[in-house]
């Protein structure tokens, strides 16, 4: 599979390297321009090279968005239609500046993407887990309900199914929570899922005891 990386900080460089250990091609682009990331792809290897922001997103059919959530924006909107988009940024208010629709719980996050990206099929995923958690927990030869958990949540279906074969793929388990409003919501930071190490197991468990 084909799978672009807008972002190339410390969640969006080692998904880069997970995707590219299960055997996925890649192109990453940050906005600090191709020269940047030289390291980076040599580290990655042959599956890998250095694109803009627009090629990664053309060239993926996933698109895996790492950036602040403040300058989603400034994404190329047009470069998105018909790609299936992965969502792992968070709403940090002292960092992205004030958004009254999240202040005021009257939208989410990934709902400002989506409208942002109409053309795109977003999946909130990848942003509850600690970086240093993603590149060292997966693990393959555990059964899926033993593994550790990666969120997602999303309105089109099939793109979650799609988006929860590759976590199965670098030794993670998909967790749905739902829609882009509703499981985004249970995502956000401070939540009772929120950077906290658990099992897919674990993770229904108190989906469940919370009422979700």
């Amino acid at each position: 599979m084909k799978i672009g990386i807008i972002g190339a900080g410390n969640i969006g460089a080692n998904a880069a390297k997970l995707f590219t250990q299960a055997g996925h091609e890649i192109a990453v682009a940050n906005s600090r321009g191709v020269e940047t990331l030289k390291d980076l792809i040599a580290e990655l290897g042959q599956n890998a090279r250095a694109a803009s922001i627009e090629e990664a997103a053309q060239f993926g059919e996933i698109v895996f968005v790492s950036i602040p959530f403040g300058k989603y924006e400034t994404l190329p909107a047009d470069a998105f239609d018909g790609k299936i988009v992965i969502d792992s940024n968070n709403y940090y208010p002292d960092r992205d500046g004030q958004f009254a629709a999240l202040d005021e719980n009257k939208t989410t996050s990934s709902e400002l993407l989506a409208e942002h990206l109409r053309g795109a099929r977003v999946v909130k995923g990848f942003n509850t887990i600690w970086f240093e958690h993603l590149k060292t927990q997966g693990d393959k030869d555990l059964p899926v309900e033993e593994r550790r958990a990666i969120f997602i949540a999303g309105d089109d279906a099939e793109a979650k199914k799609t988006v929860g074969k590759l976590i199965e793929e670098i030794g993670f388990a998909p967790v749905d929570t739902g829609s882009l409003r509703d499981g985004g919501e249970v995502q956000q930071p401070d939540t009772a899922i929120y950077n906290r190490n658990l099992t897919a197991r674990e993770a229904h468990a108190i989906l469940g005891s919370e009422g979700y």
